[in-house]
């Protein structure tokens, strides 16, 4: 099947990729030329793991090629996804902005009947609204279906290829079938391709996002109470973990959450509440309870230091927002260091993989190390926000020679408070200052 893919974002990108590697000749649309140069030389514009090796096996077999100009796609396309941002405006709602500018130019450029497929992330509703832009420059049949995205940023093409399920918005019998046929090499273990109307489907996107945040922001709260009261988080997790009405996803506190979905899709929730006459009050409490738990480290420090840091020097582990990924937006990583410079400190960051994207925001305001322990020496303490594998075991004896004195603000929760203790450090989790 020839598929148009309309944006060579992480959405984009990763789904037409993946279509391709099921043998479908896919075209991949992005407005940004420097882009699309490089990812016909098979470089990936972010790290995802295993996306690279896909990306060149595809374009080595012709089965993926990459175009600024979206006439090259249509013509002959069964089907075209538009993937492009939905930016926050500045009341919190999506901006759709770009996803109707795609509509329209699909409408001028199909050569015949055509399955639009929106993985966009779109206010309730929009999919009718793309539907009519459609139409207004086009006379050809056209069905637009809801198609989200529930990708996880470090495991995109296990989610992809092996998803949970996969949720279509559509009740025209013809988009069923191509849809059907588009996802049958993803879920042969049973997996479910859930069809149900269009504005279910969008809802179902917002509704899951902002479920797992408020999860988060409800263990970062407990998190709180049990530092107050001389609880362990940890052992409170595993107790509440353990009932199978729960399970243990997403319960497991820390700096708070950021990415490109959750923080975004929780406002963008609000603000269909508001349009609506509905006061969204448990998505607001999981907003604001994040905003909250970001200031978290940075209190901490200025707790155990100082309220002025001139003359201190902090390391830091971890820039990006999550493990497996070198995106910074909205990363608690980047409201630590901000906190930090602002009161006087000198901060050294590492990061795996996410230096270049947090350069562009921090600038040269911060030193960038080459390794996690370069980035300690001298440091009066450390400071582990994000979880990478590589900073749960590391030579906690060469971190104590290289830092100042032996303290480590853990973010993450990674380290085990007795264990530091019996190391001779001091250990300042999140929700663990209770009996080890």
């Amino acid at each position: 099947m020839r598929i148009a893919v309309v944006g060579a974002g992480y959405v984009g990108l990763v789904a037409g990729t993946c279509f391709a590697e099921t043998g479908h000749s896919v075209t991949i649309v992005d407005i940004d030329a420097e882009k699309v140069a490089s990812l016909q030389k098979s470089e990936v514009p972010f790290y995802e793991p295993g996306l690279k090796d896909l990306l060149k096996r595809n374009i080595r077999e012709k089965r993926l090629v990459f175009t600024t100009a979206i006439q090259t796609a249509m013509p002959g396309a069964r089907v075209a996804f538009i993937a492009v941002g939905t930016p926050e405006g500045e009341d919190g709602s999506a901006d759709v902005t770009h996803v109707m500018e795609v509509a329209r130019q699909i409408g001028k450029n199909m050569d015949g009947p055509l399955v639009v497929v929106n993985k966009s992330t779109v206010p309730v509703g929009t999919g009718g609204e793309i539907e009519a832009a459609i139409k207004r420059e086009t006379a050809h049949p056209v069905t637009v279906v809801s198609n989200p995205e529930f990708l996880k940023e470090g495991a995109a093409v296990e989610d992809f290829m092996r998803p949970d399920r996969v949720v279509v918005g559509t009740q025209d019998p013809q988009a069923v079938q191509l849809m059907t046929d588009l996802y049958s090499p993803f879920v042969r273990t049973g997996n479910p391709i859930l069809f149900m109307d269009r504005t279910s489907a969008e809802m179902a996107k917002y509704t899951a996002n902002c479920l797992l945040a408020s999860r988060i922001s409800f263990m970062n709260e407990i998190a709180l109470l049990c530092d107050a009261v001389g609880a362990d988080v940890e052992k409170v997790r595993r107790g509440v973990g353990s009932d199978a009405r729960i399970g243990h996803a997403f319960l497991f506190p820390g700096a708070g959450f950021g990415g490109s979905c959750f923080p975004k899709d929780v406002r963008a929730l609000m603000g269909m509440g508001r349009r609506h006459g509905i006061e969204m009050e448990i998505a607001t409490a999981t907003d604001r309870a994040n905003q909250r738990q970001k200031l978290l480290l940075p209190a901490r420090v200025k707790e155990r230091f100082s309220k002025d840091l001139s003359g201190r020097t902090f390391a830091v582990w971890g820039l990006a927002f999550k493990p497996r990924t070198d995106d910074v937006r909205e990363a608690p990583a980047l409201v630590v260091i901000e906190e930090l410079l602002a009161a006087g400190a000198v901060v050294r960051v590492y990061d795996p993989e996410a230096m270049g994207t947090a350069r562009r925001i921090l600038g040269e305001r911060v030193e960038y190390c080459r390794g996690s322990y370069e980035c300690c020496q001298g440091a009066d303490a450390l400071i582990v926000v994000t979880e990478w594998n590589e900073f749960r075991f590391p030579d906690f004896e060469r971190i104590k020679q290289l830092l100042k004195q032996p303290v480590v603000f853990d973010g993450r929760n990674l380290y085990e408070p007795r264990r530091m203790s019996d190391m001779g450090f001091e250990h300042i989790g999140v929700g663990r200052r209770g009996p080890a």
